[in-house]
């Protein structure tokens, strides 16, 4: 059975979370909001999530790893919020919720730090192939003859620049890397020396690692496919730690087999978790997390606060920044 936990007065305020737990800071704020709130079990997964859907009146939903798509919005007419537990969305039906005046919000700030660290340490692992090294010693080796890429003085190309891309150039600065960023809506920032390009290929071109930070859509589904990893210069990177989509995997391997990449760090995966057939999981140069970018004790418990703000915003009628919503046609509508 599901765990509940449910203060006084919480009658027309349920609140399901679709994974087993919530960040103490979040369910804080729940409770003190008077909420019932619904978790969904790790077993239970999806089919308890509509279950809880159907039977219960929820009113706000706090997503996080299950998919939410037409089916549990149609199981649900009480339903008047979906707010993200971290910043992408592809997870959600927004066309679904858009069609019902249900906002989709997110909370883009909560755990950008957390991802921009992951990102970055991927980035040097790849580069000096630390697990390898790390398998072999443990292994009884002692191999000093290989050697791995030094980032300083090489270019660092970041395709996406909000604040987890920012926050990537503050670090790849600081080694002594060129950044550049690819971003249509972002501005140049005076506080950081990158170069902003036009284009993604001439990006890709200079780039001696590429770090993807941008949401997953159908604009930027298999944004990096052959075509595109052939215009990076020889012996470079590719980091993942956005949305496994973003990257055709099967174009990956290949440059990775043919040596034209050195190696890849990825916390995301097309199919999560990748299949056993996945070439990728066998590779020596690949080093992968398990989309764990924004799990950290800090930004666990920003990016829950900021959910469940996002939801009690909503079930109390008040303003929601339009920033953080992904249907923001949704927002007069969903305000009473």
């Amino acid at each position: 059975m599901a765990d509940r936990t449910a203060p006084d007065g919480a009658a027309g305020r349920t609140v399901l979370v679709t994974v087993p737990r919530l960040a103490s800071a979040g369910l804080a704020l729940l409770r003190a909001a008077g909420c019932e709130v619904v978790f969904t079990s790790r077993e239970g997964g999806v089919a308890e999530m509509l279950r809880h859907l159907r039977e219960l009146p929820v009113a706000a939903v706090i997503s996080r790893t299950l998919p939410f798509r037409e089916e549990a919005f149609a199981a649900c007419p009480t339903l008047r919020v979906v707010s993200r537990h971290g910043v992408g969305y592809d997870s959600v039906d927004v066309a679904a919720a858009t069609r019902r005046g249900i906002p989709v919000l997110i909370a883009p700030a909560a755990n950008g730090q957390s991802v921009a660290e992951l990102a970055v340490g991927l980035m040097l692992a790849a580069a000096r192939g630390i697990p390898r090294q790390d398998a072999a010693i443990r292994a009884g080796q002692w191999d000093r003859a290989g050697s791995g890429l030094q980032l300083s003085g090489r270019t660092l190309g970041l395709v996406g620049f909000g604040g987890i891309g920012r926050a990537v150039a503050r670090a790849a600065l600081g080694l002594g890397m060129t950044v550049l960023a690819f971003d249509p809506m972002a501005r140049p920032d005076p506080a950081l020396p990158v170069e902003l390009v036009a284009d993604l290929d001439t990006l890709l071109r200079r780039s001696h690692v590429v770090s993807l930070h941008c949401p997953l859509d159908a604009r930027t589904r298999g944004l990096i496919g052959a075509a595109q990893l052939a215009l990076m210069p020889p012996g470079g990177l590719l980091i993942n730690t956005a949305r496994g989509g973003l990257v055709d995997e099967a174009a990956l391997l290949a440059a990775l087999e043919s040596g034209r990449l050195a190696g890849a760090g990825l916390d995301t995966f097309a199919a999560e978790p990748p299949a056993a057939g996945n070439g990728l999981r066998a590779h020596p140069a690949v080093v992968m997390t398990p989309h764990m970018g924004g799990s950290t004790d800090a930004a666990l418990d920003a990016t829950a606060s900021a959910a469940a703000r996002h939801a009690l915003a909503v079930l109390r009628g008040e303003p929601v920044d339009p920033a953080v919503c992904v249907n923001p046609i949704t927002l007069k509508e969903s305000v009473a």
